[in-house]
């Protein structure tokens, strides 16, 4: 039999691209309300009674309704997967991301309450966490992460306003230094000082880059770009989503857009140890494995489908 899924808030951008991924999974059936009944608590209660795991695609402070909503139903409550960002730092929460360390898969597999990553703190964490992991990076390092992301990741008014051809090339923001996905980056990178964030858009639809400098000699033990590069390969290994790429790094450029429309995640470390600089980057597909492609990953572990 399969297992039932309901998407709360469906039409968004993640909901539709959960829901089109869930196309081709067997053994995942999806539950739709009707239109007009988006909206109403109780149609939506009487439907997450139904069903064995919600997806919560929906802004913050609807998130934590949906979730009270659920809650309400006890012991007929189902696994509900947050898309938002609203319990990624929360107690009772899951993160989401399989491959951050040894032993998360089996905790998303076995967890109620499982929280999505953010697009930005997936590849940011993705590059950092096994540094600190290996002794590499002190866990009190003054960390600076910069991100460039598609215009998609910006919900409804952006996108249409760069569809519409008003919006401009490039913009930097989150200058106030209090973006909401601080928090996640820290927590789940193992890091002790608050790392600096800062994000931005560009003219171009899906596709991201974060990327993370560093000075080699503020690392731990003659960290060298090849050190860096086998840590975050040894950390890797095995996984599917999550690939080091090694062989293109001397050419020092890459570009935010050859992902789009899979679920993967590259890291490369580029550098010089003549200088005693690196910079590691992160390319992902905002909407793959930065929002709908994680979502369908962390389904399949809860679900217990392949």
């Amino acid at each position: 039999m399969a297992a039932t899924v309901f998407i709360d808030g469906e039409a968004g951008t993640t909901g539709l691209g959960i829901r089109d991924r869930l196309r081709a999974v067997a053994g995942i059936e999806v539950r739709s309300i009707d239109p007009d009944k988006r909206k109403d608590p109780a149609a939506r209660k009487a439907l997450m009674a139904e069903v064995d795991a919600v997806v919560l695609c929906l802004p913050d402070d609807a998130a934590k309704e949906a979730v009270s909503l659920a809650a309400e139903l006890g012991a007929k409550a189902p696994r509900l997967l947050d898309a938002s960002s609203a319990h990624r730092v929360a107690d009772g929460w899951t993160y989401g991301f399989a491959e951050m360390a040894a032993g998360q898969a089996e905790a998303v597999r076995m967890a109620a309450r499982v929280a999505n990553p953010g697009c930005y703190p997936t590849g940011g964490i993705a590059l950092l966490r096994p540094l600190v992991d290996a002794g590499l990076m002190a866990a009190d390092f003054p960390v600076s992460v910069n991100a460039v992301s598609g215009y998609s990741g910006g919900g409804k008014s952006m996108i249409e306003t760069y569809e519409a051809g008003t919006a401009p090339a490039f913009v930097l923001y989150g200058l106030s230094l209090e973006h909401k996905h601080v928090p996640e980056l820290q927590r789940y990178s193992a890091l002790t000082r608050r790392p600096i964030f800062v994000p931005s858009v560009g003219h171009f639809r899906q596709g991201m880059l974060v990327s993370v400098p560093l000075h080699l000699d503020m690392l731990n033990g003659g960290a060298t770009r090849e050190r860096l590069e086998e840590a975050l390969v040894e950390h890797y290994r095995g996984c599917d989503l999550v690939r080091v790429v090694t062989e293109d790094v001397a050419a020092g450029r890459i570009e935010p857009e050859s992902l789009n429309d899979t679920d993967i995640l590259e890291l490369r470390v580029y550098g010089s140890d003549a200088r005693g600089q690196a910079v590691l980057v992160a390319k992902l597909d905002n909407l793959g494995k930065g929002a709908s492609g994680a979502a369908v990953q962390n389904l399949k572990l809860m679900l217990g489908v392949a």
